[in-house]
């Protein structure tokens, strides 16, 4: 039995970073919000401490559909070193993001989410977030 206690999902950007979290049981993701950079990790911490236990932060990590690095990867590694550093008992992961903004702009089109509301700024972004993390979530049910 996995231990009891949540998963955050990062989707970095260079303007907006999506955040998610499953519940304390690890059985779904869900959106939080999305934030500029300095203010997700300040939201990261304020999770830690209010909303805990962690187990672990799950980063989006951007490939080309071919699996290669792209020009958002340096971003995204830059953004781990800052995890790191600031939290270093919780471990962080890296999940494969290829087609998570595109696939989470989908779900909310079959889910009848409004045209206007699908533009809003930072809507997909958090949308993302919690895709990655719910991918994350089903390739490891022993976590």
């Amino acid at each position: 039995m996995s231990s009891y206690g949540r998963f955050l999902g990062v989707d970095v950007g260079s303007k907006r970073v999506g955040l998610a979290r499953t519940d304390l049981l690890k059985t779904a993701a869900n959106p939080i919000g999305t934030f500029t950079p300095k203010e997700s990790i300040q939201e990261i911490e304020r999770q830690i401490k209010t909303e805990g236990p962690v187990c672990g932060i799950v980063v989006g990590w951007p490939l080309t559909p071919e699996g290669e690095s792209t020009n958002a990867t340096s971003l995204v590694i830059d953004y781990i070193e800052v995890l790191e550093k600031k939290f270093k008992d919780i471990k962080i992961y890296k999940m494969d993001e290829r087609f998570s903004s595109r696939q989470a702009l989908n779900i909310m089109v079959k889910s009848g989410v409004p045209k206007m509301k699908r533009r809003q700024k930072g809507r997909v972004d958090k949308a993302a977030a919690a895709l990655i993390l719910q991918q994350f979530l089903e390739a490891n049910p022993e976590l």
